[in-house]
């Protein structure tokens, strides 16, 4: 019986098949669409990522508290500092940062205005504190997707395939009414943000300024997908990130937490004892600095009384 050859000549079709065929993501160039139909499929990406986030349950959160880890980076990419932290949030502007354990350092925005809790006490943010703080809202994620998809001007499209951190993605581009773009990648398989691209110019020097955003290692709390992993470059180099350990949303906060006031509150527990203690010692040193420089005073004056004539004792010899 004569066994059966292979046929090569339909395997090498088979595998021709899948050697030159356009790759999959090319299927749709957004060159080739209409502005009507771009801004349909960005739209629906988009609403196809708010609903994989979690839907209303997204869209309707009223406060969140996470805490974890945060690492800032220089200009060559060298950690500049690490700490723990505790982040207590209220849509669209609310926000408290808190240094763990001792939680005394806390920064406060409540929509134009700010203040600071430090070692010297409570201060109000400066205007290039606030205005810093208002710039980055109008490019944080959340906020883009909770408000800013329904801003008039904005101009929404969709800008194309692409492969963002090994994983086949969408982009979504958006351009406000003051130019600046904003460039979204959703991945196709989960539909849930992992990359936001910010372009915009230096206000000072007018050079351009590319910042990117990396989302990763979502997880499912109160059917709100939360990223626990946070990048942030700036030109191409690491400024940024943070790593939550944990997370709970609509927990009740009470708005007094995002005052003036409750940093009051918190200086008078422990900052301010804290301050009356460095204080009690700085006063403690200046007096043993004292005491010793009296000392060493006294040493070197003459041994014999200088108010009845007489001189320094010659076998008294000089300090």
């Amino acid at each position: 019986m004569r066994l059966a050859r292979p046929n090569l000549v339909g395997l090498l079709l088979f595998a021709s098949a899948f050697l030159f065929a356009p790759p999959r993501l090319s299927a749709q160039n957004p060159d080739d669409m209409m502005p009507a139909e771009s801004e349909a499929k960005a739209k629906q990406l988009i609403q196809a990522a708010i609903d994989a986030l979690g839907g209303q349950a997204y869209l309707n959160v009223r406060d969140s508290t996470c805490s974890g880890r945060a690492g800032t980076f220089g200009h060559s990419g060298e950690l500049n500092g690490y700490g723990h932290f505790v982040d207590y949030s209220e849509p669209p502007d609310h926000e408290r940062q808190e240094n763990l354990p001792k939680r005394n350092i806390i920064d406060v925005f409540a929509g134009d205005k700010g203040w600071t809790l430090d070692r010297g006490g409570v201060s109000e943010k400066s205007s290039a504190e606030m205005a810093k703080y208002q710039g980055d809202l109008q490019f944080d994620l959340h906020y883009i997707l909770r408000h800013r998809i329904h801003e008039k001007d904005m101009i929404i499209r969709y800008a194309g395939p692409d492969v963002v951190e090994l994983k086949e993605a969408d982009w979504v581009e958006l351009v406000d009414s003051d130019n600046r773009t904003i460039r979204i990648a959703f991945s196709r398989n989960t539909h849930l943000p992992i990359q936001e691209n910010v372009e915009l110019r230096d206000p000072s020097t007018d050079f351009r300024l590319e910042y990117r955003l990396y989302f990763s290692d979502y997880h499912p709390i109160s059917g709100i997908e939360t990223p626990f992993q946070t990048a942030r470059e700036r030109n191409g180099v690491k400024v940024f990130q943070v790593f939550l350990e944990s997370c709970q949303y609509n927990t009740g906060l009470p708005s007094s937490l995002f005052s003036r006031e409750s940093l009051e509150d918190r200086w008078a527990q422990t900052g301010k004892k804290d301050a009356d203690k460095k204080a009690r010692k700085e006063a403690e040193k200046e007096a043993k600095e004292d005491k010793q420089n009296a000392d060493q005073s006294g040493s070197d004056s003459p041994s014999g009384s200088s108010s009845a004539g007489g001189s320094p004792s010659a076998s008294n010899p000089p300090h």
